[in-house]
């Protein structure tokens, strides 16, 4: 679930860096990659909601280990 994110974050940030630098005509293929959309696999239609649910795992993961972590801390 951490792929969708890195490729929607990473796509999105270089992208942004070359519309700034004035070079975007060549790396349009990147705007695809960032909506899902992978030449013959097109996951465009789901790909919103894989980034959602890797956000929701992570954030999920976080506060159990932030809780596991403060119920450890009072124990010792």
């Amino acid at each position: 679930m951490l792929l969708p994110l890195l490729l929607t974050t990473i796509t999105g940030t270089i992208f942004q860096i070359v519309d700034l630098a004035g070079k975007k005509d060549g790396f349009y293929w990147l705007l695809d990659w960032h909506k899902g959309h992978f030449g013959a696999l097109n996951l465009e239609v789901i790909y919103p909601f894989l980034n959602a649910l890797g956000l929701f795992i992570l954030l999920f993961t976080g506060i159990s280990m932030w809780f596991n972590m403060q119920h450890s801390s009072k124990k010792g």
